[in-house]
């Protein structure tokens, strides 16, 4: 039996081992999909070693970024991100070699790709992390330019405090890249000037639990389309299965 899994820590609101074993079963894949909650990322190695039958990882938070220097190998657009959320294990002649991929640039690509109208060319991504550095190059992929916005002062990035009504005018598309409005947290959402939202505007966010979040319902009041990750979530996830076994 093969064995794939998850890494990260905490992972008690996995989508990932539900998908993936559920997938397994209906297709007769004789496979199993773990969670390996790792409360540091040095015992990463730990996981390959005790595990002789695993074929591949998906990587989620903290460990995105923090993964990379335990890896042989990175795919071209994934060393252009600096973050990594598939593994692909190739086990040869007793030799283990660890590929990093990044699936949620194929995902977030394919599912916000049929909302874009003429009118969406420069984007806000909020937050810095793994997650929004995919999203930039999805961006960039599909001819949009972007600007990170961070709580905290940084070289090429806005803060909250100064995102300006012209700001939000000519950036149509705003993408929640953070936790910020996840469950059970459902009443918080991202500091931004929601009042300066049009019907112009298109607002994602990555986050799927809740189906819509307070982001989400206050860009809807404004007009704007919205939409979650869930879509983005079993893409990356189809992605991922197809970079196993490619």
């Amino acid at each position: 039996m093969q064995k794939y899994g998850l890494i990260g820590y905490p992972l008690k609101h996995s989508f990932s081992i539900g998908f993936f074993n559920e997938k397994f079963k209906s297709e007769n894949i004789d496979a199993e999909y773990v969670n390996f909650e790792i409360p540091d990322i040095n015992l990463f190695m730990n996981v390959i070693s005790e595990n002789s039958d695993l074929c591949g990882l998906n990587v989620t938070i903290p460990y995105k970024e923090l993964i990379i220097p335990f890896l042989d190998e990175l795919d071209k657009d994934t060393a252009k991100i600096g973050a990594v959320n598939v593994i692909k294990i190739i086990r040869q002649k007793g030799k283990i070699k660890l590929v990093g991929y990044n699936s949620d640039i194929i995902g977030f690509t394919q599912s916000i790709e049929p909302l874009l109208k003429e009118h969406h060319k420069k984007a806000l991504i909020l937050g810095a992390g793994g997650a929004a550095k995919a999203v930039f190059h999805g961006l960039k992929n599909l001819g949009i330019t972007s600007t990170y916005v961070s709580r905290t002062k940084q070289a090429d990035m806005l803060t909250y405090e100064e995102l300006t009504p012209e700001i939000i005018a000519e950036n149509t598309i705003i993408v929640n890249a953070t936790p910020v409005g996840m469950f059970p947290n459902v009443d918080a959402c991202p500091d931004i000037p929601y009042e300066c939202l049009t019907k112009n505007h298109l607002l994602y966010d990555l986050l799927y639990n809740p189906d819509t979040t307070l982001f989400m319902k206050k860009g809807a009041e404004r007009g704007a389309k919205t939409k979650n990750g869930l879509e983005m979530l079993l893409l990356q996830a189809f992605a991922a299965w197809e970079i196993w076994n490619k």
